[in-house]
């Protein structure tokens, strides 16, 4: 049993504490590599692992809760107790974090009139119904009941969304009475409108800033009331978006000077310590004049590399913390080698049009309806139609769609939409043929639901509203959902059909298991299984040109890989390298 309270400083015990701590999240990195993870963060001098907790994996559909493998949050605070590290947890229901919906969970966009992150009563309920699941497995772990939790955080950069007082005196309400003895905070932008609008009384508030250090805790200091200061979020690089042109990367230079800063001032979370991958769809989004989706790995020119390889930066913030705290001396008990297995060759192949009554039933309508009216959260939606009333398929205009339509007409791709284009009006002219009726397919691609401002509550996936053929509202659709959460299947002795979406399967062996990286040169867009296990999205805009695959992903003899891609740019062959390029 510990005490840990906020006055001047942070005292654990009564004795001060200075925090140096390093962002973990443990949903994006498999479970085996987490004591691996956490020894590293340790032997850099870190006293402390920070993680978000995300709402959309724990509660996945309404009410089914999953805390296995993955999502075993009570192992990983466990593993980290055991190395002696102090734990923050910011259960938000937002978690931003370049994640889905910012870890809200899609099912919340079913109900029409739905407001987030502000006092609206469905929404609060259904805050209030995950932690009456959530915060139980969390209270345990606090310092003030022998465990190694010592802050949570209320809400998450509320400052740059709203300024609604009552909704972060409901979230503080539930964290109290569910539990949470620990002191609260709150971060946000080191700016008077952020920290005007999300700070809370009983709560001490803290920074998310990368530079400028002792320009940005200035200003915070003045509404910290004598308390200390942190940079909740300390950013040491940023992470990519599809088509951005190339890896972001941090200046060390500058980021060594402003780490040496924030200790000597006060205390630190660094943001990332090890970024991780956004694993299956559950990479976020922005959205400022245009949509842009975030790539699958989430790197972040963290001080670990995205599959946990130490790198020059981690050297020189260590140097850095070394002035300021003892470094530990820490074995390693993970031995981690990359490995390279070479060139595979489809063995397989088949077409979604082909094998689409084995993944999904279809749901008829008048018109097209939305992922989330029809219970879909990720992945695609097929949206097929007779054209029985057109002599040709001149324009055509897809009404409430979100993110990517690709459109075949009797199987030959015609039009490809994305983003902006898809609120256009577009010319197709293509003839259809005489006597009988055409069939017309709209593939579209959830890419990621908007993660950060006002753009959230519009994030509906699929078409939801009509499509406008020749001018007028097309009626009669069948509906086929496609979260790809079941691709055993797949039929690999259907029909494949060249240029269209398809899959293909690829068999390899493997005799000594290590981690890999899966080259898609020459493919064009989807994402990628391997041995059952989405591993993420690809696109040959880059900049991430191969995609990370865990070691424990692997089984030593037969593995099974299978691509789904949406272009027709499919060569055939894929490889397994040893090296990432992040781009």
């Amino acid at each position: 049993m510990k005490t840990f309270e906020i006055r001047d400083n942070f005292y654990l015990d009564g004795e001060p504490v200075r925090i140096i701590s390093g962002a973990i999240h443990y949903f994006r990195i498999v479970p085996e590599y987490w004591q691996d993870r956490l020894e590293k963060l340790k032997a850099m001098g870190c006293n402390t692992v920070e993680t978000y907790i995300p709402w959309n994996l724990h509660e996945r559909e309404k009410g089914k809760f999953s805390f296995e493998g993955i999502l075993d949050i009570e192992r990983f605070m466990g593993l980290a107790r055991d190395l002696g590290l102090h734990v923050i947890l910011r259960p938000s229901p937002y978690i931003c974090a370049e994640w889905e919906f910012g870890g809200l969970p899609a099912w919340l966009l079913r109900e029409d009139s739905m407001r987030l992150r502000v006092n609206y009563g469905p929404f609060l309920r259904h805050v209030e119904e995950y932690y009456k699941v959530l915060l139980p497995k969390l209270v345990p772990w606090q310092c003030t009941k022998g465990g190694p939790v010592i802050l949570m955080q209320v809400e998450n950069e509320y400052g740059y969304y709203a300024n609604d007082r009552t909704y972060m005196e409901e979230i503080r309400r539930l964290m109290r009475e569910g539990g949470v003895e620990v002191p609260l905070v709150t971060s946000d932008g080191p700016y008077p409108e952020s920290l005007n609008a999300g700070r809370l009384p009983g709560a001490l508030p803290t920074g998310n800033f990368g530079s400028r250090t002792r320009e940005r805790f200035e200003t915070l200091q003045k509404y910290t009331e004598g308390g200390p200061l942190m940079c909740t979020e300390f950013w040491v690089g940023w992470f990519d978006h599809w088509g951005n042109g190339g890896h972001m990367r941090g200046n060390l230079e500058e980021s060594v000077k402003d780490l040496d800063e924030m200790l000597e001032m006060g205390h630190v979370n660094i943001y990332m310590f090890e970024g991780g991958t956004n694993f299956g769809f559950m990479n976020g989004s922005n959205y400022y004049d245009r949509l842009t989706p975030d790539v699958t790995s989430y790197d972040y020119d963290a001080v670990l590399t995205e599959d946990g390889r130490i790198t020059e930066k981690y050297r020189r913030y260590r140097e850095v913390i070394g002035k300021h705290a003892p470094l530990p001396e820490v074995t390693f008990t993970a031995r981690i080698e990359r490995k390279a297995y070479g060139k595979l060759e489809a063995c397989e192949r088949v077409s979604l049009v082909s094998t689409l009554d084995t993944l999904s039933r279809g749901v008829e309508s008048m018109w097209p309806q939305s992922m989330e009216r029809l219970g879909q959260n990720y992945g695609y939606i097929l949206y097929r139609t007779k054209l029985h009333t057109e002599e040709k398929l001149g324009k055509i205009k897809l009404w409430g769609a979100n993110d990517r339509a690709n459109i075949l007409l009797d199987d030959e791709p015609v039009l490809t939409l994305y983003d902006r284009e898809l609120l256009e009006e577009r010319e197709v002219n293509r003839e259809l043929p005489a006597g009988k009726e055409a069939r017309l397919d709209i593939l579209v691609e959830n890419m990621g639901r908007v993660n950060f401002g006002p753009y959230m509550e519009i994030q509906r996936k699929g078409i939801d509203q009509c499509v406008q053929i020749n001018g007028h509202m097309h009626n009669h659709w069948e509906q086929y959902p496609l979260p790809l959460d079941n691709v055993e299947k797949i039929d690999f002795d259907r029909e494949y059909l060249p240029g269209t979406p398809a899959f293909y399967r690829f068999v390899f062996t493997v005799e000594e298991i290590g981690d890999t990286f899966l080259d898609f040169g020459g493919w064009g867009k989807g994402c990628a299984f391997v041995n059952g296990f989405h591993i993420g999205r690809f696109w040959e805009i880059g900049p991430q040109k191969r995609l990370y695959i865990p070691g424990p992903l692997l089984r030593l003899g037969e593995n099974e890989m299978i691509l789904f891609e949406t272009e027709g740019k499919a060569p055939g062959t894929v490889s397994l390298e040893e090296e990432p390029d992040v781009g």
